[in-house]
């Protein structure tokens, strides 16, 4: 089925979907690299197209005036800053619970700018809430977003970590230069 969103997508900007989004009710979907904030509309270009029921979570500073009257509605979390965590895991877990079909989109990086550690915040919601986790990718030199695997097991913190960092090797940023894997597990 064609939608605007595809059209944009595959016409306009001349991407492609690669993989499958698994049939899963709940999930969190992380996706990198993040190094643009045309990174969103891709992203949500694509979430459209495959028709999954996600919230996206995105630093607080995007809902001030006038920013504020589009994120909620699109589906968006404000989230506090390093430092200010106001139990966001537990918010988290709070919305799975509540919510039969939900998928949790984020970036594990934590924002645009090069980082050499990278959030753990989505190992943990998954862990408190059994959700698995979707490793979800954008390829500027292919001009391809999608999915590159599905981790369901996730009983330890580095051996998920390092799956994931194998997983992003040969993915290739809009700024290459802001886009490191995570020094503790590559």
């Amino acid at each position: 089925m064609r939608t605007a969103s595809s059209y944009i997508l595959y016409n306009i900007l001349g991407w492609k979907i690669n993989g499958v989004f698994p049939d899963i009710k709940k999930s969190i979907l992380i996706i990198a690299p993040h190094t643009s904030i045309w990174d969103w509309l891709i992203l949500k270009l694509f979430l459209n197209q495959i028709s999954v029921k996600y919230k996206i979570l995105y630093k607080k500073d995007f809902f001030v005036f006038p920013m504020n009257i589009v994120m909620k509605p699109l589906g968006s979390i404000p989230v506090e800053r390093k430092g200010k965590r106001n139990n966001l895991i537990f918010q988290i877990a709070g919305l799975f619970y509540n919510n039969e079909e939900l998928c949790i989109v984020l970036s594990p990086e934590g924002t645009r700018h090069k980082v050499t550690r990278w959030e753990k915040g989505f190992y943990y919601i998954s862990k408190r809430t059994n959700v698995p986790i979707i490793v979800g990718y954008i390829d500027y030199t292919k001009k391809e977003i999608g999915i590159k695997g599905v981790i369901k097991n996730i009983s330890d913190m580095n051996n998920t970590m390092n799956v994931i960092s194998k997983m992003y090797k040969n993915v290739n940023a809009k700024y290459p230069e802001n886009f490191i894997l995570d020094k503790r597990y590559s």
